[in-house]
């Protein structure tokens, strides 16, 4: 099974070119979605993130604004934070790519893929980039927020070019729609993995 590691910023394609894994019978793992999910289920997690961070469980539930307060500008706290989640994450999700058996393709979609240690579990690395204003139409049309929300929302991440550092390859989205980006990401899925079969 080849093993595709996806990774770039909001508004950037990252669900249509997952969705084009799918097509091929490929199982994705959505990291992200993995996090929530263990947020819920994992008490072990739960109880570790209370002791490092009195308060921001209450009920047995994350209160998330208490913990993005406590890690949004303090980066030690941040590097705290994921010392305690990413290994849960990435232990859940090479559990999940074990699970997928014979399939010929999956995808792990994350935003920390490289520094999180996710990229160690992947033979293909790829970051997906938009021009801004590309980015900020399509969060704007997806999640009904304001052009300024957007904007602040895309300045807290990191910058394309980050994103691009890490990986193997890039993929950069500057096409008119959906429809044409999702024929590009064919295309791209076509190549890296006849490559990937000659290496």
């Amino acid at each position: 099974m080849t093993v595709l590691g996806i990774t770039g910023g909001s508004g950037v394609g990252k669900t249509t070119l997952l969705s084009r894994v799918a097509a091929r019978g490929g199982v994705v793992v959505d990291c992200d979605a993995v996090y929530h999910r263990l947020l819920k289920e994992d008490s072990a997690l739960l109880a570790a993130l209370e002791a490092r961070f009195p308060g921001v469980t209450e009920g047995g539930a994350l209160n998330r604004k208490k913990l993005g307060k406590l890690v949004f500008d303090d980066p030690n706290a941040l590097a705290a934070l994921e010392a305690i989640t990413h290994p849960r994450v990435t232990a859940e999700a090479k559990r999940l790519l074990d699970q997928a058996g014979d399939r010929p393709l999956a995808a792990l979609d994350a935003v920390a893929l490289v520094e999180s240690g996710l990229g160690a579990l992947c033979d293909i690395t790829v970051a997906v980039t938009a021009p801004l204003e590309a980015r900020i139409r399509r969060l704007i049309q997806r999640e009904g927020i304001s052009e300024d929300y957007a904007r602040l929302r895309i300045a807290a991440q990191k910058p394309d070019g980050a994103f691009s550092a890490l990986c193997g390859y890039t993929l950069y989205n500057d096409c008119p729609d959906t429809g044409t980006f999702a024929a590009k990401c064919d295309q791209f899925l076509n190549k890296i993995l006849e490559d990937d079969t000659h290496d």
